[in-house]
């Protein structure tokens, strides 16, 4: 067990600024190979970037999440698989942090331990001596053949003999990896599906998901640690909306980068950057990532303050959470449509980075828990004084 002091927030996020350049370079790579560059893990792992939510006790930051949205931010202006990916890691290290200490401490034995996760039910769970055999096929687990271990989320009995939602923390070189990761965006994440057959999980790994919907974690040590009192599902999903902001970054860099050397075919200007045409464009879409980061920023404080205060959430504000988190990502899209449009015929090569970053946001925004159709439905029902259609709030 190995005590460090946390950098500060600005120290995080300058180590990660510095990586951008190496990121971006793997980016394209990434992509075509449908998983990361070990170059960029290396990177990540080197900068103390899965170390973010991990308890001190481990040598991890216990960062706040204004800390860590700015920090998936800056890995999205490289790439936003890797943005992702990282982002991913991060939700599933600080959710090892809800599980038992037993646990916790069996995986961070490893320094700098790959985690990944899923939230969504795959398999059964069934009952012997000292834990669970578990079964299924989890689709969409990002970064599973680049993780050390993997949170499976499976139905099994409860104390009652009621069936309910648990997880499970396995090592992944127990599960098939299946190949099947073939999309057009966010291909870097290798997002694909495991899959498990009487896999033996013994009960410290297995964590009943109910009470942590309700910010009751197992965990004896963390129990009063700010960062781990907050909504499990609030928490993961701004996490995730750091890639959104730096997509929209990243086709601002894109975008300015080849504007000098541009024109508009077609008509007399030379210049694109001569044309008022440009100007507005280039103004609706920075005010839009601005914008973006307003809601992104103010679902983290929120955490953030109520992660100290230990004070109650409402469920206005749970929704509330919701809904600008929806609406970050959809002003971000907006922001990298608008340059995509304005960057013209050339930019649909392959080596044109414009063209990945916006298939990488459309892939993003239809992401069940950042899609801004169902949580501004979320929102609209609790405003207007019903229950809440899920549980994932």
């Amino acid at each position: 067990m190995t005590v460090t002091t946390a950098p500060s927030q600005e120290e995080i996020v300058r180590r990660t600024v510095e990586l951008v350049p190496t990121i971006a370079k793997n980016a394209a790579w990434a992509d075509d190979n449908r998983r990361l560059h070990e170059d960029t893990i290396d990177a990540i792992v080197g900068a103390g970037l899965l170390r973010l939510r991990v308890a001190h006790r481990y040598g991890g930051y216990q960062a706040n999440m204004r800390t860590v949205v700015d920090t998936i931010a800056e890995v999205g202006r490289g790439d936003g698989s890797a943005a992702w990916t990282t982002a991913v890691w991060t939700i599933c290290s600080w959710l090892v942090g809800l599980f038992p200490d037993e646990a916790q401490d069996e995986v961070f034995s490893t320094p700098d331990a790959r985690v990944c996760g899923l939230l969504s039910p795959g398999g059964a769970g069934t009952p012997v001596a000292g834990g669970l055999l578990v079964s299924g096929r989890w689709a969409f687990n990002t970064g599973a053949s680049q993780s050390d271990w993997n949170s499976l989320v499976v139905v099994a009995p409860g104390p009652n003999g009621e069936m309910w939602p648990v997880m499970t923390l396995v090592p992944t070189r127990d599960l098939q990896i299946v190949d099947d990761w073939h999309t057009v965006g966010l291909r870097g994440t290798a997002s694909v599906t495991t899959a498990a057959q009487d896999l033996y999980v013994p009960q410290h790994r297995i964590l009943p998901l109910a009470p942590v919907l309700q910010e009751q974690c197992a965990s004896q040590l963390n129990a009063d640690v700010p960062i781990f009192r907050v909504p499990m599902l609030l928490t993961a999903a701004t996490t995730t909306a750091g890639t959104a902001l730096g997509l929209a970054k990243a086709a601002r860099d894109a975008f300015l980068e080849r504007l000098p050397g541009r024109k508009i075919t077609y008509t007399s200007y030379d210049s694109q950057r001569a044309a008022p045409l440009t100007h507005l464009q280039v103004a609706e879409a920075a005010l839009k990532i601005d914008e973006a980061g307003f809601h992104a920023y103010r679902a983290a404080d929120l955490l953030d303050g109520k992660g100290v205060s230990g004070e109650a959430w409402s469920i206005v504000e749970r929704a509330q959470v919701r809904a600008d988190l929806g609406r970050a990502v959809q002003l971000a899209k907006e922001a990298i449509d608008i340059y995509r449009t304005a960057s013209g015929a050339s930019s649909i090569y392959q080596h044109v980075p414009i063209q990945r970053i916006a298939r990488d946001m459309e892939a993003l925004s239809l992401h069940a828990i950042l899609h801004p159709d169902t949580n501004y439905e979320l929102y609209g029902r609790i405003l207007c004084g019903l229950e809440p259609n899920t549980v994932y709030i």
